[in-house]
């Protein structure tokens, strides 16, 4: 345990016109900022997770965090970017940072607008986050992708189109009493269940409900070692343990069925925190389809290859299960702005330890989890949170 998280920021997720990156990354700062109850002055570093790629005209965003306040001119800023897993990236930086003694305080943004790229060109650069010379031609994007891995997943293990209903289900379900989430509405398993106009097939087995969101918006944390956050007299959640595995990018060097970046990932931070998956009050993982987070289940060990399924009916992952999973509605109902996804994470987990999550809050909930990824199990990172104050 080198830090914790004393301060935290959120926009709504969605469709946001009148907002810009600039705007976005100055108003969480601010509000991270006055969270944590400091003064910009006493922040020591300041790091960005902003993935582009194309998204927006404006790049070399680092320095935009300048514009929340003048005292953070002439502090350290770095913008860093792993895909999906950006904003997961920017927050390990921070925190090695601090492990380091380079710093005592760390501001860490994410950020992302993409609803003002045309339509047409949105896949596309999704699409670069995948290995251009195997993926470069698929159709539908990124969501051809992960299409392409539901339908090897149901040719080796069956057709899982019953588990893919009940997580985008459960998922919806949990977004309702997420303030922040782009699409609050119940949909109900029947509906995700069933191809119709207003939920077409997209690639392969996946529809529209089995689809995370084109999503605009922001999130930060302040990040503190030790002492310093004891100091600040407010509720302190820790990292108990993190750990990052990156795997192979083209997916024909690697069974992209068993998600091993992810196992290893989680194996490394359970063992580091000294508990098993189970001793978790709930998890945040990356949905960004719903067979990403079925086979999640496997690779985190709660069940075996192929029997994902199992964990569903079995009710072991709903908001009042033994793990309840994406309690938030997860990347489904909430959104996905790439560079904000791995610090929206971290900001809703700390509001469920601090006791704070309104709706969305898991009884009693005192270990968090949270698995995001860059790319199809490529950049895997996960965090395991504590509340020790």
């Amino acid at each position: 345990m080198t830090a914790c998280i004393v301060g935290i920021a959120h926009t709504p997720f969605g469709k946001l016109d009148t907002e810009s990156v600039e705007s976005l990354i100055v108003r969480v700062a601010r509000e991270a900022i006055a969270d944590a109850g400091i003064s910009p002055a006493d922040v020591d570093e300041i790091v960005l997770g902003h993935f582009n790629g194309g998204f927006s005209a404006q790049d070399f965003t680092a320095a935009l965090v300048l514009q929340a306040d003048p005292a953070f001119r002439f502090k350290p800023a770095t913008r860093v970017e792993n895909a999906c897993a950006t904003g997961s990236a920017a927050v390990q930086q921070g925190l090695k940072s601090i492990a380091a003694r380079n710093a005592r305080i760390v501001l860490v943004v994410g950020v992302e607008q993409m609803t003002k790229t045309p339509g047409p060109e949105i896949g596309g650069i999704l699409l670069k986050a995948s290995y251009l010379p195997e993926d470069g031609g698929t159709p539908a994007g990124f969501a051809g992708v992960f299409g392409k891995i539901a339908d090897s997943y149901f040719q080796r293990y069956g057709d899982q189109s019953d588990a893919l209903a009940k997580i985008a289900a459960k998922n919806h379900k949990n977004g309702v009493a997420n303030p922040y989430a782009q699409l609050r509405k119940d949909f109900g398993y029947e509906f995700c269940r069933t191809e119709s106009d207003k939920n077409p097939r997209v690639a392969g087995p996946l529809k529209r409900t089995d689809c995370s969101l084109v999503s605009d918006g922001a999130a930060a944390i302040v990040l503190a070692d030790v002492p310093t956050a004891l100091k600040l007299g407010k509720p302190v959640v820790a990292f108990r343990a993190t750990a990052h595995a990156q795997d192979f990018l083209p997916m024909s060097k690697r069974d992209i069925l068993k998600f091993e970046g992810c196992t290893e990932a989680w194996q490394r931070a359970l063992a580091d925190a000294g508990i098993a998956i189970g001793d978790l009050s709930f998890v945040e993982t990356h949905d960004c389809f719903t067979i990403a987070e079925l086979i999640e289940y496997e690779a985190m060990g709660l069940a075996k290859p192929g029997e994902g399924a199992r964990v569903l009916g079995e009710g072991i992952v709903e908001k009042d299960g033994k793990l309840p999973v994406n309690p938030s509605g997860g990347l489904k109902a909430k959104g996905h702005p790439i560079g904000a996804t791995g610090v929206s994470m971290h900001a809703i987990s700390t509001m469920q330890l601090r006791g704070e999550a309104g709706g969305m809050q898991v009884k009693d909930a005192c270990l968090g989890g949270i698995f995001n990824m860059g790319g199809a199990a490529v950049a895997n990172y996960v965090s395991i949170l504590e509340r020790i104050r």
